[in-house]
Parts: structure tokens; sequence; C-alpha cells
């Protein structure tokens, strides 16, 4: 992958334009103040045949309770709290 170096500065500038030239030509760009890389803006993998982000990220997560647990509380929902009036 082809990387270019600019300011932020510069980039401020031209983002836009710095943007469209990631998302087309596959490049990166390395966001550089006072002569140090502090940000690096790179193309997203595409997805395949336009599949949603929330298909390609199915499988990816892990279970934090059981299935019959609720990993929130009670006092969480507010149509359990007692009505204020």
């Amino acid at each position: 992958m082809t990387i270019y170096a600019v300011s932020v500065s510069e980039f401020k500038a031209h983002c836009l334009d710095m943007i469209r030239q990631v998302e087309k030509a596959g490049t990166a760009v390395d966001l550089v103040r006072r002569g140090k890389v502090v940000a690096r803006l790179i193309p997203t993998t595409s997805a395949p045949n336009g599949t949603p982000a929330w298909l390609r990220l199915r499988g990816r997560g892990a279970l934090a309770a059981t299935a019959e647990e609720s990993v929130l509380e009670e006092r969480d929902f507010e149509a359990l709290a007692p009505h204020k009036r």
C-alpha cells in the first residue's frame, strides 16, 4: 500500500480530497505534526457485494452471559422504575 505523509494543517485544508483519494486509490495518508506521525488514514476493506457491516461482523463477538442471564440490571429499565408525579 502506498502511504503519503502530509502535515495536519494541509490535511485540514484538503481533507475531503484526501479522503476521496484514500477511498478511490487505496492509498494511505500519514498525518504529521512537528515531524512525527500522529495518525494514519487508511482505506477500509471493501465489503463483498455490498454486504452490510452487521453481517460482516456476525460471529465475531463473545457472549457475556448465559442464555437465561441478563447483562442488564432491573434498575436499568426505565419501564420498571417507579413513576414520579
